[in-house]
């Protein structure tokens, strides 16, 4: 399909897209992004954050720039929260107490805030896991078109989307905890297409419940019905990395645009021609600028980078066991810690681990991940396996070691391991003889080595989706292209 290249268009026929993540980190970077190329292709934009996730955007993010740009503006619905808190820190909450609020609340806080708009919306591009929030009645309501934009990859959206079939065949609910380990959860499912011998285990832990009634699993696959009733589908991948994942998510859907590496399709975007210093402004969290400082002084290639995002927990004991592990590797690291990843509490480390520590690695509690994984000393990534971080560390060229805790980490993993060849999954619980058997073979074994050529070949097609009429490059021109011709009809 060619795109039809969009000028800027002009005032009276612009444009208006109103844009809802799923307030979380790695969706609202990736749909802030997707929202900045569609501004640049002369679009008017109201991007929609939870009161609270702008106020830390603000506050951490450096996105106060995009306020400033023309035709570009933030929106708040509420969350539950309070919008101070008497000690001066941000009140949070769990996702699930999160989305029990916005199920009851969004509806009626979005229409009123889509009342109180100068110009009404030409589409909304919601995100694919909120529609939950009748977003699709509101846009009927509204009578403009509501695109959905799954942050993840084919493989990710493809194995959520299955959640129904998988119920209807009578495979999930599985029958009780007992096939959690006899070995059904090995049962390879071969209908699934675009991913055939991929095993029930490689599926989101999420849809693999127990009970008929479970929540998760109610909510994907109402999701997936839900999707049906869509016929525009955006999708963070590259055609060349899920070819025939994308062939067949486009005999399901009419209109599919694959729009990813989305950083490399920014890097095009200037400062002149955005009128804006700063296009990194997407963290939730304060970003450490001494993790880059601690990187000057490091060799190319020495250093391991260790992140398992936003939302991941664990126990203190898998905490233990990986810093033991990362210091026994005798390699440098980089290790995020956020303040909530031990079970969601501030973690301490035995006094003996910390002094190992210092001698050969760092340790933040958050850092800008795009800026450390290009860093040059970066030799690999021991990551959960979340989409935004695998497809980062595809467009950088660093190779993986794969720890996958929730949602769609485990079909990521295993496509990163098995089909793109550019990751080892560590399983189970984690030991510190297998966290530096692994980390050694990364740095420095001949399937580290093995691994780091092939991720070089995947930067190189992702650089060539991105750039000068590269499939995504095409296809950011053809949504532009099409919601366009919407606002004129």
């Amino acid at each position: 399909m060619e795109a039809v290249v969009v000028s800027k268009v002009d005032d009276q026929k612009k444009p208006h897209v109103i844009i809802i993540p799923y307030p979380a980190q790695s969706h609202i970077k990736c749909m802030l992004k997707l929202a900045r190329l569609l501004h640049h292709k002369g679009l008017d934009i109201t991007f929609i954050n939870t009161k609270s996730n702008q106020r830390r955007l603000l506050k951490h993010g450096g996105s106060h720039s995009l306020t400033d740009l023309p035709g570009f503006q933030f929106k708040t619905v509420p969350d539950g929260l309070p919008d101070t808190s008497d000690d001066g820190t941000e009140p949070t909450q769990t996702p699930q107490e999160l989305t029990v609020y916005l199920l009851i609340n969004f509806f009626d806080s979005f229409t009123d805030l889509v009342a109180g708009l100068e110009t009404p919306p030409t589409c909304i591009i919601c995100d694919g896991f909120m529609t939950f929030t009748k977003t699709i009645d509101a846009a009927e309501n509204l009578k403009v078109p509501l695109i959905l934009y799954w942050t993840l990859a084919a493989c990710g959206f493809m194995a959520y989307y299955q959640a129904k079939g998988l119920l209807d065949k009578g495979l999930v609910p599985l029958k009780d905890e007992s096939d959690l380990t006899n070995g059904f959860l090995d049962t390879l499912i071969d209908w699934i297409p675009g991913m055939e011998k991929i095993r029930l285990r490689d599926l989101p832990k999420d849809i693999l419940a127990t009970k008929s009634n479970d929540r998760a699993l109610n909510w994907h696959v109402n999701s997936a019905r839900r999707a049906d009733k869509v016929s525009h589908m955006i999708i963070h991948t590259f055609d060349d990395l899920e070819a025939s994942l994308v062939k067949e998510v486009k005999t399901i859907f009419a209109n599919v645009y694959t729009v990813g590496p989305l950083q490399l399709l920014m890097n095009q975007i200037t400062e002149k021609e955005t009128n804006s210093g700063n296009l990194n402004g997407y963290s939730l969290w304060k970003e450490e600028p001494e993790c880059v400082q601690w990187l000057q002084l490091k060799e190319p290639n020495s250093v391991v980078y260790v992140n398992f995002g936003s939302l991941a927990t664990m126990s203190l004991q898998d905490l233990i066991e990986l810093g033991w592990g990362l210091v026994n590797s005798n390699h440098y690291f980089l290790w995020i810690i956020r303040t909530d990843l031990v079970d969601g509490k501030p973690s301490l480390l035995p006094q003996e681990l910390e002094e190992m520590i210092t001698t050969r690695g760092f340790i933040a509690s958050w850092c800008s991940q795009e800026e450390v994984l290009n860093h040059p000393a970066i030799g690999g990534f021991l990551t959960h396996g979340g989409w935004g971080s695998v497809i980062e560390s595809l467009s950088a060229g660093v190779p993986m070691l794969c720890w996958p805790f929730s949602h769609d980490q485990q079909v990521n993993c295993r496509q990163m391991c098995k089909e793109w060849e550019v990751g080892m999954e560590i399983e189970g619980n984690v030991k510190r003889d297998d966290v530096e058997k692994f980390v050694r073979e990364l740095m420095d074994g001949i399937e580290g080595k093995r691994m780091r050529k092939k991720v070089m070949e995947w930067k190189e097609m992702a650089e060539i989706a991105a750039g000068l009429k590269g499939s995504s490059y095409l296809d950011i021109e053809n949504l532009a292209h099409d919601i366009t011709i919407l606002s004129r009809n």
